[in-house]
């Protein structure tokens, strides 16, 4: 699929650009699978080791984390990319059926970003601390550090199983490109928030979306997703692409050319090297303290 006149229009004059059904199974189910497979692994060493009293193997993918997170939560903190880092889903970062929607509005030079996350969104009644998946009022443009502010950085927005109003779908206040930055600060256990007097008074947008769903988002667009209040998990994907040779506001952590046309031997296709560049970012970053956020830290 590609992204017609019409849509690059309305992504040009109010941010966004929601596509129904973008996605097949096909698409994401060798992601969905591989995460199923490690979450079935790690529930059989922790009723091993006494933490988990079942291994919940009958309830579904959109399920299986609550009873398991219920009783010990060691699995939660496992599943973003840079730490997961899975065949499958690195293979994903570079879909052709999702990099055909991203060059409609990047171009024909895309790099992915290294900011890219798995949000598995667990109900509220489920302590895990801070919970990084229930996200404030922010714009993307928000989380990278300086040098990415002149450049279009595109954020790709992806419903792994269903997301609704009540476990926490996304909100957006739709604006056009060019919307200024606005001033942010940084709270413990929510990460980086837009501060009060600089919210926008704007509709605001509900986003229900289902497995498939794609929803493309300028990184200026203010945008937040709330808390789940379901029996259910709500997983999703956000990523984000660019053009290449722009910076990405994270220089610490590793980025990679996803799609060139003018020299497509420059396109990474190198799973171990890629885990292995995220191994040494993630221990880099730790021992040289760096902060991804640019914002003062308020209590």
């Amino acid at each position: 699929m590609k992204l017609n006149p019409e849509q690059v229009a309305q992504f040009a004059e109010r941010g966004f650009l929601l596509l129904r059904g973008a996605l097949s199974n096909a698409d994401l189910d060798p992601v969905i699978a591989e995460y199923e497979a490690h979450i079935a692994r790690r529930a059989e060493e922790m009723l091993a080791a006494g933490k988990i009293s079942s291994l919940y193997a009958d309830e579904p993918f959109n399920r299986r984390l609550i009873p398991i997170c219920r009783e010990h939560n060691e699995i939660y903190n496992e599943l973003d990319i840079m730490h997961f880092r899975g065949p499958a889903l690195f293979e994903f970062l570079t879909n052709e059926r999702l990099l055909d929607l991203v060059e409609g509005l990047v171009g024909p030079e895309i790099t992915c970003s290294p900011i890219q996350h798995t949000r598995p969104k667990l109900p509220t009644d489920i302590a895990c601390g801070g919970d990084p998946h229930v996200v404030p009022w922010h714009q993307d443009a928000g989380v990278t550090w300086a040098e990415a502010d002149p450049h279009f950085i595109l954020t790709v927005w992806l419903a792994l199983s269903e997301a609704r109003p009540e476990n926490g779908c996304l909100q957006i206040i739709p604006q056009a490109r060019g919307t200024a930055l606005m001033r942010h600060h940084t709270k413990k256990g929510l990460g980086t928030v837009i501060i009060d007097e600089e919210m926008p008074e704007a509709e605001q947008l509900t986003l229900p979306m289902d497995k498939g769903d794609v929803l493309l988002l300028d990184k200026m667009v203010p945008h937040r997703s709330g808390a789940n209040n379901s029996a259910t998990v709500r997983w999703s994907m956000d990523l984000r692409y660019q053009a290449t040779g722009t910076p990405t506001g994270r220089p610490w952590q590793p980025d990679f050319i996803a799609r060139s046309r003018a020299n497509p031997e420059s396109e990474f296709r190198d799973y171990e090297a890629w885990c292995r560049l995220w191994v040494e970012a993630l221990k880099r970053g730790k021992e040289k303290g760096k902060k991804a956020h640019r914002w003062e830290l308020v209590q």
